[in-house]
């Protein structure tokens, strides 16, 4: 995006960090809404992501579902997709409270905070 090409390298660096703080909640609601292989994930976070045309690397989003698995919220099996195996995801009971959790969390800072966030939004998408 041309835009993001404009900003300086801090500030593509804050635009970055605050992409890549909410992928691992992204992983999780993607995979909550279905199951999921590792670059299906990509390309669902790829084509989200408008400030760059590449896909994110398997060395970002990999670490990220062994860690989401190891601590329980989701659970992988491998398959076979041809002559291929493939380790699909699917959100556990845990991973579903979690998610569950996270948007209430979400509706409450909405509700409470609504002036501050709805200034923001406001101002944001004014500029």
């Amino acid at each position: 995006m041309q835009i993001f090409k404009s900003l300086s390298k801090y500030e593509r660096k804050l635009i970055k960090g605050l992409m890549r703080s909410f992928s691992n909640i992204m992983i999780l609601w993607l995979i909550n809404k279905k199951r999921m292989h590792g670059y299906e994930i990509m390309t669902a976070l790829s084509n989200s992501n408008p400030y760059e045309n590449k896909m994110p690397s398997s060395s970002k989003i990999y670490p990220v579902l062994h860690d989401l698995e190891s601590n329980g919220l989701i659970k992988g099996s491998w398959e076979h997709q041809g002559k291929r195996k493939v380790k699909y995801y699917v959100m556990t009971d845990e991973g579903r409270n979690f998610i569950l959790s996270f948007k209430k969390l979400s509706e409450h800072v909405k509700k409470d905070h609504a002036n501050i966030w709805t200034e923001f939004q406001e101002y944001m998408g004014s500029v």
